[in-house]
Parts: C-alpha cells; sequence; structure tokens
C-alpha cells in the first residue's frame, strides 16, 4: 500500500466516514453507555483521524486505525464517567453448577424464538453494561463488530492470549444473564467428569474465537454441556442483535462541517 498523502485527507476521512461511521457508532453506544457518549465519541474519532492522516502509514488497515483511535478516546473519556464496573466474577464464580437447570429451549425446534418471548436481549445488554471496560471492550469488538481476535489485539495492544481470556469470561457472564431468563427444566446430573466437560467447553470457546461451528457426536457431550452451548450460542445471537444503530444524520452532517475548518495544531 503507498504512503498516503496528507493532501488526501479531505477526500480520504469522509470516505471513511461514510464506509464506518455507524461501526464507530455502535461501539459507542456499547462502551459508552448512551447515544450522546456514541455521538461524542464518533465526532472525536473522525476529527482526530482527519488531523492525524498524515501519520497513518497504511500498515494496519483503516478500520483497523479508526477502532484504535477511537478506544483511545473512549479511554479519556471514560475517566471522566462514575460508577464504572471494576470487578468481574472469578471463572469459577461464572461457571455452572450442577443444579442449573437445562433449558428447555434445548429441545425446541427454534429456539431463537425465545430471545424476543421471554425479554433476553435486555438482560444480556444489562450484562453488558456491567462488564468492565477492559473486557466489555474485546466482546463488543468480537461480538459485534465481528473482528478477529488478532485484530483486537492489535487494536487494544493486548496479546491475543489476554484476548481470548476476557472474551472467554465476557462471554460467560452473559449466557449466565441469558440463562436465567430463559425457561429451564431440572436436569440429571453431569454425565461426564467435570475435567472433560471444562476441556469440551474451552474448545467451544475456540470455536467462537475463531467463528467456526463446532460440531460434536450428541453421545460426546453431557446434556448439561448442550444446554450451556446452546447458551453461549444464543448470547452470540442476541450480541449481533444487539450490535444496530446508525449514526444520526445530523451527526455526519456536523462532523464533515467541522472536516471544512482548519485543522487544529498539533
Amino acid at each position: 500500500m503507498p504512503e498516503p498523502d496528507p493532501a488526501s485527507a479531505a477526500v480520504a476521512i469522509p470516505r471513511l466516514l461514510d464506509e464506518h461511521g455507524d461501526d464507530i457508532y455502535r461501539l459507542g453506544l456499547q462502551v459508552c453507555g448512551d447515544p450522546q457518549g456514541a455521538e461524542d465519541l464518533v465526532q472525536e474519532t473522525f476529527l482526530k483521524a482527519y488531523r492525524g492522516w498524515d501519520r497513518f502509514e497504511g500498515r494496519s488497515k483503516p478500520s483497523t486505525w479508526l477502532y484504535t483511535i477511537a478506544l483511545r478516546t473512549c479511554q479519556r473519556m471514560k475517566r471522566k464517567r462514575a460508577g464504572e464496573p471494576r470487578h468481574l466474577e472469578s471463572l469459577s464464580e461464572l461457571l455452572p453448577t450442577a443444579d442449573e437447570g437445562i433449558l428447555r429451549a434445548v429441545d425446541e425446534t427454534d429456539p431463537l424464538e425465545a430471545l424476543e418471548r421471554e425479554g433476553v436481549r435486555a438482560s444480556v445488554q444489562e450484562a453488558i453494561g456491567e462488564l468492565p471496560h477492559s473486557f466489555r471492550v474485546p466482546l463488543v469488538l468480537k461480538e459485534m463488530a465481528d473482528l478477529s481476535v488478532p485484530e483486537i489485539a492489535e487494536i487494544t495492544g493486548l496479546t491475543e492470549g489476554t484476548i481470548k481470556t476476557r472474551l472467554y469470561r465476557a462471554r460467560l457472564k452473559l449466557r449466565r444473564a441469558l440463562a436465567s431468563s430463559l425457561p429451564a427444566r431440572s436436569g440429571p446430573r453431569p454425565d461426564h467428569v467435570r475435567s472433560e466437560c471444562l476441556d469440551l467447553l474451552k474448545a467451544k470457546q475456540d470455536a467462537l474465537d475463531r467463528g467456526v461451528p463446532f460440531p460434536v457426536p450428541r453421545d460426546a457431550v453431557c446434556e448439561r454441556c448442550r444446554s450451556l452451548f446452546l447458551s453461549l450460542d444464543l448470547a452470540h445471537e442476541v450480541c449481533h442483535r444487539i450490535a444496530e444503530g446508525e449514526l444520526p444524520p445530523a451527526i455526519r452532517a456536523e462532523i464533515r462541517r467541522r472536516f471544512a475548518d482548519p485543522p487544529a495544531p498539533r
């Protein structure tokens, strides 16, 4: 990719606004928590991108660069906010217990219908809001923005292993909120020893990280594991349904207007 021409900012950044403005806005809705914060994040992100276009070397995709700017901007904005969750339960606290019910949706022909009937979306959205910022950001980038683990690591400056660990725990938090909102029935004790179930859970999470199916023979997992995997899949689906929202036209127009102003001194 040729080195960008600083003079092309007037062309390149409005084009990126058209292509990725909604993406950054949706990111802001989840990490800032409200439309006003999301609008502020989009404006700050694209104005910084406009003023810093001459420093973009093209070593990463423009979208990755924009997300990086957005997260740095969000970090600065977050310092002004109170009440940010600071703690996420330990892994042992997030894992399902042997006493947890089996989702009745396991045996339904279309379990996704339960998402609308049972108000699951609101429960999952609340659980996302309860995640500490350091866990919420990787989850939103993976489950809502459909970025890969390597891309998220590049954007956040964290290792891929750290990203996977945070995704693992964040998904368990969401699936617990979802499971508590859906009808369940009592079930048998686990058919396998706990270590086997944990190994299968890790394999399932790895498949979610890579965005690939996780087909396993029915007799290879106990009924409780099948219920657990279903709850993870449903939480993933709910995240996709939550990942909506378009940048208001008035804000888009205001950003374009500000592009016409001389860049502020760096």
